[in-house]
């Protein structure tokens, strides 16, 4: 199957100025300085280097254990909004934006939206933290709410589930004021095609993506010399300083960095599910046609015993390391072909 051909969004991103108002924006940022600490996306999102792995864009030689000190950024997450709803009263007109609204519509030309996730990424200065990727599908019967992203990640490009994806879109808005990278690296014709660049300092830019077909991250972004802060660690958390607007990292309690506001690159990430009609939003909520972990799994087997790969089914396949690296040998279609020198490797 060409990888091309279904890792690509409906549309190229559509850039969007001022995305939140300066209220919206005061607001968004008073929930993310009050309600930290926030952990690192990495302890948030997996419970194995495998499924870091699985869920991105590489495979491992064979033996090789991979370790979390090969993924460790200074990347975190503030999840604002799940579940369609705002998880902060004082933000809920930035989660139930009629204007987001109205841009997602347009997007795929579709008649029906409903916003069902919002989250900020909170980023020191880095240059290490995944290689490009595509975002967490939800597939009909399977969300990252019930699965591990490393399987919602790989049922994604493996392009065999794509009759059961539900459409999405989201606006991506960034707030960063260093004077060092910080940009938005993606992929609209494919991992085999050219890569295009959004360039910082951005503030209050906004795009309109599919982030779930089209591969992206964030370039390299700070000084050098505080991209890896001594002491950086799956547990670390980052909070913002009390006594001023600096932010402060921090492991098992102690303050391992102290960052000036401008240096912290801010992605707040809205999302919505898409419906062309009545008819696609019948077919989601009345769950006719929903997978199982079974029906996956029977799948993705199905296709390996096609290409004559052999395999041993473990009991428990949603956590085996092993096994999540054989689907990820064979399922994964690998990095993009052309990698900018600006990229540097930092999750998006």
């Amino acid at each position: 199957m060409n990888n091309n051909a279904f890792l690509r969004p409906v549309a190229e991103p559509q850039l969007v100025e001022a995305a939140f108002s300066e209220d919206q924006r005061q607001r968004l940022f008073n929930v993310m300085r009050d309600k930290g600490p926030w952990k690192t996306i990495l302890s948030q999102e997996f419970s194995s280097p495998e499924e870091v792995i699985a869920t991105t864009s590489g495979s491992l030689p064979e033996g090789f254990v991979p370790t979390w000190d090969m993924f460790l950024s200074p990347v975190f997450r503030a999840t604002l909004g799940r579940g369609h709803a705002s998880l902060y009263p004082e933000i809920e007109d930035c989660f139930l934006n009629s204007r987001f609204l109205e841009l997602v519509r347009g997007y795929w030309n579709a008649k029906y939206a409903t916003p069902n996730l919002m989250l900020c990424n909170i980023q020191g200065p880095s240059s290490s933290g995944g290689t490009p990727h595509v975002d967490g599908a939800d597939f009909r019967g399977i969300t990252i709410q019930n699965s591990p992203s490393w399987l919602v990640g790989l049922m994604t490009k493996s392009g065999l589930f794509r009759e059961w994806q539900i459409k999405k879109a989201q606006v991506l808005t960034w707030y960063y004021k260093g004077q060092i990278g910080g940009g938005f690296t993606y992929w609209p014709d494919g991992p085999q095609g050219q890569p295009k660049q959004l360039y910082a300092p951005m503030w209050g830019r906004a795009a309109v993506v599919e982030n779930e077909v089209m591969y992206h991250g964030a370039n390299s972004c700070g000084p050098e010399d505080l991209r890896r802060p001594e002491g950086l660690a799956i547990d670390s958390v980052i909070a913002a300083d009390p006594s001023s607007s600096d932010w402060q990292i921090k492991t098992d309690g102690k303050v391992i960095q102290q960052l000036p506001a401008d240096e912290v690159r801010f992605l707040v990430h809205w999302g919505a599910d898409i419906f062309m009609d009545l008819d696609e939003m019948s077919l989601v909520l009345d769950h006719s046609d929903d997978l199982s972990h079974e029906r996956v799994f029977g799948i993705f087997l199905s296709e390996l015993r096609a290409r004559g790969v052999p395999f041993k089914m473990p009991t428990d396949p949603l956590h085996d390391g092993e096994f999540i690296q054989l689907l990820t040998a064979h399922f994964d279609p690998g990095l993009p072909t052309i990698m900018p020198p600006e990229y540097g490797l930092a999750a998006e």
